[in-house]
């Protein structure tokens, strides 16, 4: 607990005490509960209408003496507490702005993460990992203090503004991702930052296939779309629950070798077939060519074996699950012996 709210705890409570024992004085002096309430009230807040009952005893004046100077004290006290606490939260404040912008001022080529919610902190995290610098925007106070808790830079503002962005850096940032759950807003943001820097690479997040148009017209050089690659993702776990069903099936899994080819890279499936010399040789003995990777091998009878061992005996109907470079694999099936060798390309 601060120094200030502890003030105006103590305070409270002294003042409270302080009408309770002033109440209690005066009923002892045979007034009644009503009117020691409100003598109490009017002498404490000096609204001075007079007192209900004449104060005809050196002791009830010295009494009335005593509630006047702790009751004002007390209030003081509390008030004082209140404005310290404000004052404080301006200046700290100010402070953290001062720090934020000065912060920001020496960046270059860092990242922009424009909205700070789930998405947000899922990259900021990412961000942070890689030790990448970066200053995180957004619209809303609380969501802006927790990122400045977590010791990020920050810039309380909307991002379709230019004055927020610039505040952000973005003449010299690398990168600005857009990564609100609005797609208008994200639109908005996209054109407004092509409109500031047009070397900078925008990403931008979008709920709906629709607006992926909209923006890479707007200026983004990257549209994502969270649901459909959650959903992508949903219907892999279904279909290849496991990490060997998913390598097993290297040819059939579309989305695992459109990631590869984006890559230069590609999963191919060589099957033994009969007549091939490689039946009944085993793993380590088999040349299967520099540049190339064994991910596992897939037996006839279905079982996957993810890095064989090298004793491993080949059989008919057995398997070879290799990766290696998409212009080098035709090379590799030639090495196999391709006219006892049947191929089987991974895009199928």
């Amino acid at each position: 607990m601060n120094s200030s709210w502890r003030r105006i705890i103590v305070g409270a409570m002294f003042f409270g005490v302080t009408f309770l024992v002033a109440v209690a004085g005066y009923m002892l002096a045979g007034w009644n509960l009503l009117d020691s309430i409100y003598m109490v009230v009017i002498t404490v807040f000096g609204v001075g209408y007079g007192e209900t009952r004449p104060l005809d005893t050196p002791a009830m004046k010295v009494f009335t003496m005593g509630v006047i100077i702790a009751g004002c004290s007390s209030g003081i006290y509390v008030v004082g507490g209140i404005v310290t606490m404000l004052a404080e939260g301006e200046v700290k404040r100010a402070l953290g702005f001062r720090r934020m912008s000065k912060g920001i001022e020496q960046l270059s080529s860092h990242a922009i993460i424009c909205g700070y919610g789930r998405v947000g902190q899922i990259i900021v995290a990412e961000l942070t990992k890689a030790k990448h610098q970066f200053v995180v925007v957004d619209n809303s106070d609380s969501r802006t203090q927790e990122a400045q808790a977590a010791g990020h830079l920050t810039v309380l503002g909307s991002a379709s503004e230019e004055a927020t962005l610039v505040a952000a850096g973005i003449a010299r940032a690398k990168v600005l991702a857009t990564v609100l759950p609005d797609d208008t807003a994200n639109v908005f943001i996209t054109l407004t930052a092509r409109e500031l820097n047009p070397t900078i690479e925008i990403i931008a997040r979008a709920e709906s296939p629709s607006t992926e148009k909209k923006l890479i017209r707007s200026g983004a050089n990257r549209v994502v779309l969270p649901a459909l690659i959650g959903a992508t993702k949903i219907g892999q776990l279904i279909l290849r629950p496991s990490a060997e069903d998913l390598l097993a099936d290297a040819s059939g899994n579309k989305y695992l070798n459109d990631e590869l080819q984006q890559i230069g890279l590609e999963m191919t499936e060589i099957e033994l077939r009969g007549g091939s010399p490689l039946i009944g040789q085993n793993v380590g003995s088999i040349d299967i060519g520099g540049g190339f990777v064994l991910i596992g091998v897939k037996k006839s009878d279905g079982a996957f074996v993810r890095n064989p061992p090298t004793e491993m005996v080949m059989n008919l109907g057995d398997k070879f699950i290799i990766l290696g470079h998409r212009d080098t694999l035709p090379s590799l099936v030639r090495r196999a012996k391709p006219r006892q060798v049947s191929f089987r390309g991974a895009t199928g």
